[in-house]
């Protein structure tokens, strides 16, 4: 087990990973910012759903969840199709244009990080991809039951 000071230490860096978030929001297009960018994220990985799984997902409230959904929806990059199970809820889906947005916003990260690290060595990264990976695991699947902060719902 590692010592109490490396683990402040980590809080710490952790912390400090709004630098990344920042660079990562600059690399996206005006029309689609981070709460799109996730909402066509989410529906790429877990498919079609209904805005509430949306909202337990992004972890923030509905009516914000509601907002990033509007956004996207008026650029046609998903739509809200009738609940075959419930026809007051509707099924939020993923459209070409959404995916292509969404193949967009893959290469432009993709860039951002290869122009940002481009003094890491394969290894480096790779060995920063796993111990995120492991962190994340570490904590389960925090998604599943997300824990609401001031922060997470603006």
């Amino acid at each position: 087990m590692a010592e109490r000071s490396q683990y402040e230490e980590l809080a710490r860096q952790l912390s400090a990973i709004g630098a990344v978030k920042r660079g990562l929001t600059r690399a996206l297009p005006a029309e689609c910012p981070g709460g799109s960018a996730a909402v066509l994220s989410l529906l790429a990985h877990h498919g079609d759903m209904r805005m509430s799984r949306l909202a337990e997902l992004l972890a923030v409230d509905t009516s914000v969840t509601s907002r990033h959904v509007a956004h996207v929806v008026d650029r046609g990059w998903i739509e809200r199709l009738p609940d075959p199970d419930d026809r007051r809820s509707r099924i939020l889906r993923l459209t070409p244009a959404g995916q292509d947005m969404l193949d967009d916003l893959g290469r432009r990260t993709t860039d951002m990080f290869a122009r940002t690290l481009k003094d890491w060595s394969d290894d480096d990264v790779g060995r920063l991809t796993a111990l995120l990976a492991r962190l994340r695991d570490s904590f389960g699947d925090c998604r599943a039951h997300p824990t609401r902060t001031p922060a997470s719902t603006t």
